[in-house]
């Protein structure tokens, strides 16, 4: 894609009544070149472009501002999230990136049986985690180490130890989590 900013260039030339042989010698430019730029026949190299916002006194943000990069928007509507059962734990899922890159996120509500748990494999997995008690409370186990939470706190952890989170309190336990690079679903 060619982006174009010539009629910005010319627009500000004119209205300032500077001709183009005028800013094709003070850029060190030829005249055909300025023309070709001002008409987006060729995008000029950067160090032509900075001379010639120079000699114009343009500022960059404003030859740019309309500049837009496609990003990438995946929405998942409430009612159609993904419902996952493992065992005694229900996945929500709220969004996951596409592919399993490092970059990639995967997050979901997750709600965990009275006396149930969700956990990973036997030797744990790549990445990190971070997860928000939403409702009730119980025990995060990671590695040899165990940890009590309840409603409001939080836990993030390099997931690559073997670690669950078990529900021990009398109602369901519903978590909010993010894993990255994503690897649930």
């Amino acid at each position: 894609m060619k982006y174009k900013f010539g009629e910005k260039i010319r627009a500000i030339r004119e209205k300032k009544k500077i001709t183009m042989r005028e800013v094709a010698e003070k850029a060190s430019v030829s005249e055909s070149l300025m023309s070709q730029i001002e008409r987006n026949k060729i995008s000029p190299a950067i160090d032509t472009l900075l001379r010639i916002a120079d000699v114009l006194d343009i500022d960059l943000e404003y030859l740019f501002i309309d500049y837009k990069k496609n990003r990438c928007v995946n929405i998942v509507r409430s009612q159609q999230r993904d419902v996952y059962k493992v065992k005694d734990v229900l996945y929500e899922q709220l969004c996951r990136t596409p592919g399993k890159t490092e970059y990639g996120i995967e997050a979901y509500m997750m709600q965990i049986e009275v006396g149930g748990e969700s956990k990973s494999e036997e030797y744990g997995h790549p990445g990190k985690e971070l997860g928000v008690i939403i409702e009730g409370q119980g025990v995060f186990k990671i590695g040899s180490e165990s940890y009590v939470i309840e409603e409001g706190d939080s836990i993030s952890f390099d997931s690559d130890i073997p670690h669950r989170l078990i529900n021990d309190g009398k109602k369901p336990l519903k978590a909010f989590w993010v894993i990255t690079p994503p690897r649930m679903f």
